[in-house]
């Protein structure tokens, strides 16, 4: 019998409840993203004061006992009282959602907080926080727990004269963070070092003070943006040294654009609001790519790298190889949604559109050398891009024509409802043969590939359409890629990476992921790609059976158990080795299996593709440093 539902079943939550009783309505999520979330909520606060000319510097603390502490030399909250609520400024910013000086009262004229939420979420969501602010020569502290005040706002000391800002400390809460409360130095770095690159000028200092992790980083960057293009570059081989710079003012919208060709095949292009990164564009970016598309034909008519009879270059073509950053400040952006992800002031777009058409142009005719590099290398492009098409199109036809849309390798699940369906891409024959037998052929599919598949980081689209493994796989996902993408017409729940567990089977899983990042980018935004996770080794003792997924649990099961002469212990060189039994058992059972989810988090995308371009491109220094850098996070591989 269903529950009666009346008028005493509505809740009503006062105050920073509904943040406590939905926090990923707020920030998200409630993981490891979701924590360090907090973080930038507070510092995105300390940019709005350097955005409005009022702060230069801003120091971040990871402190010993796990909280974290953001300080700013900005003009620091109000103190006095607000005459609408009754409470002193600060209190009002920290205890009331969407309140703050962002809303047309003055206090800023641009700003990333639009929402007026992120100081009041951070504190609802920390199991203590702390803010002093100073003013005048005076101290001020107010004291919270999870959202309510716990001591009010006082004066506690005196500063010098010149001092002025705000310092939060704060301690995320364990009963809404149950994942982790621990957070990353370097996952910190990474979202710090775009905010300074955004902003000319601002110093932000980033310390760890934790015991055994003491280090300090500052990022500075007197080039703004220019300096960011630099920076994603790095990895690849610049096409011609300038960084291509635009700025200026049309209608009220201040518009900043960097760019530079490199020698890859993949655009890289990254768009701001307010230092908002907006990972699904706007009209800023439909401004700038409008611009660059018709700018370049344009100059490409007029010098004749284009004939009469050619068609026009397309905005993809122009783009290849491109990094590109497109900043601007808006008084009042009009976001699509909550998430901030998608700017739709048409506004922008003009204003983009505008300044750059004319800047470029004038840049062009003042650089001849670096637009003939830039046309020819589109012109190149153009080309390959009509080779991929006509492949493209030949092998629709042959599968419309064989009525043969799967390849003939994979071996199809039953199930035909996507939802309960799942595909091993498994690495060799060998391999394959074992799943194929092992599997559960209502629900799972298993597609082997033969070695390692093209590094699409250094490829074109005409030798993407021509390698047999990569078709293989696009057919089977059924997706399509690039413009084709549509994630609607996904064919498994889940793409599962099963490769061995050693150097070469690593490779072959990189090779797989970049593969998928380039062309079908929304599969792992949306959680549907996974890396199997093989045993390392097998016990055996008195007709038991133990599998170990790394050396540390290899010693924890032979400390279990005990050490003795009838311990058998296997180390498995790939999964070839296994019987299907075996392979069943540990890797491919849904009830026993270990599975990693491939995640993105789009708040440093910039960074995700720098990894990519790292570790797949051509230069060996970068990749070396990587590898250098972040082998202690590694699994342990047979080397």
């Amino acid at each position: 019998m269903s529950q009666q539902y009346g008028a005493d079943q509505i809740q009503i939550l006062e105050g920073l409840e509904a943040v406590r009783k939905r926090p990923g309505m707020y920030i998200g999520t409630t993981s490891s993203r979701g924590l360090h979330h907090l973080v930038y909520e507070i510092v995105d606060n300390s940019v709005d004061e350097a955005l409005a000319g009022a702060c230069d510097n801003i120091h971040v603390w990871i402190n010993k006992d796990g909280s974290v502490t953001v300080e700013d030399n900005g003009r620091g909250i109000p103190v006095d009282i607000n005459h609408k609520s009754g409470l002193p400024g600060v209190e009002v910013v920290f205890t009331i959602l969407h309140a703050g000086g962002k809303f047309g009262g003055g206090g800023y004229k641009v700003s990333g907080g639009l929402h007026g939420v992120g100081a009041s979420v951070v504190n609802a969501l920390s199991e203590w926080l702390t803010v002093n602010i100073f003013k005048e020569g005076k101290i001020y502290e107010e004291k919270f727990s999870r959202g309510k005040t716990t001591a009010p706002l006082s004066v506690t000391g005196e500063c010098e004269k010149e001092k002025h800002g705000t310092r939060v400390t704060f301690m995320p809460d364990a009963e809404i963070f149950r994942e982790t409360t621990t957070f990353e130095f370097n996952v910190l770095r990474q979202r710090l070092r775009e905010m300074a690159f955004l902003t000319k000028n601002l110093r932000i200092d980033l310390h760890d003070t934790r015991e055994g992790q003491e280090r300090d980083e500052t990022f500075h960057y007197e080039g703004g943006i220019k300096e960011f293009v630099k920076y994603l570059n790095k990895s690849t081989t610049a096409l011609y040294d300038d960084i291509i710079y635009s700025e200026g003012q049309r209608g009220g919208v201040y518009v900043e654009v960097a760019m530079q060709h490199n020698d890859s095949y993949n655009e890289s292009s990254y768009s701001f609001v307010n230092n908002i990164n907006t990972p699904e564009g706007g009209t800023h970016l439909t401004g700038f790519r409008n611009s660059i598309t018709k700018t370049f034909n344009d100059y490409a008519r007029k010098m004749k790298f284009l004939k009469d009879n050619e068609e026009n270059l397309s905005g993809e073509d122009i783009r290849e190889g491109l990094t590109s950053i497109v900043s601007i400040k808006i008084e009042d952006p009009q976001f699509e949604g909550q998430t901030k992800q998608k700017l739709g002031n048409t506004e922008a777009r003009n204003a983009v559109e505008s300044l750059l058409s004319e800047q470029l142009t004038y840049y062009l005719e003042q650089n001849p050398s670096v637009a003939k590099i830039i046309c020819e290398k589109s012109i190149q492009s153009q080309r390959a891009r009509e080779a991929a098409r006509k492949a493209r199109d030949l092998t629709r036809r042959k599968s419309a024509l064989d009525g043969l849309s799967l390849p003939g390798k994979l071996a199809d699940c039953s199930d035909k409802d996507p939802k309960k369906c799942e595909i091993f891409i498994v690495e060799g024959d060998s391999a394959g043969g074992s799943a194929k037998t092992a599997r559960s052929r209502a629900t799972q599919a298993i597609l082997p590939l033969r070695g390692k598949i093209l590094n699409v980081e250094k490829a074109r689209l005409d030798r993407v359409y021509g390698n047999e493994e990569i078709k293989s796989m696009i057919t089977a996902f059924g997706t399509g890629i690039h413009d084709d993408f549509n994630i609607s017409r996904l064919r498994y729940d889940k793409i599962i990476i099963m490769t061995d567990a050693d150097v070469d089977g690593a490779h072959i899983a990189t090779l797989m992921l970049t593969f998928i990042y380039r062309f079908m980018p929304e599969l792992i935004r949306q959680g549907h790609v996974y890396l199997a996770q093989p045993p390392l080794y097998k016990l055996e003792k008195n007709k038991k059976v133990w599998y170990a997924y790394s050396d540390e649990e290899l010693s924890k099961i032979i400390n279990d158990v005990g050490r003795d002469q009838n311990n058998k212990i296997q180390r498995y060189k790939g999964l070839g080795e296994m019987d299907a039994e075996q392979l069943w058992e540990t890797t491919m059972d849904p009830e026993k299996r270990v599975l990693l989810r491939v995640g993105m988090d789009e708040e440093a995308e910039s960074d995700v593709n720098l990894t990519f371009m790292t570790l797949m491109g051509d230069k060996v220094e970068p990749r070396r440093d990587f590898i250098l850098e972040n082998a202690k996070y590694v699994r342990n591989l047979d080397i």
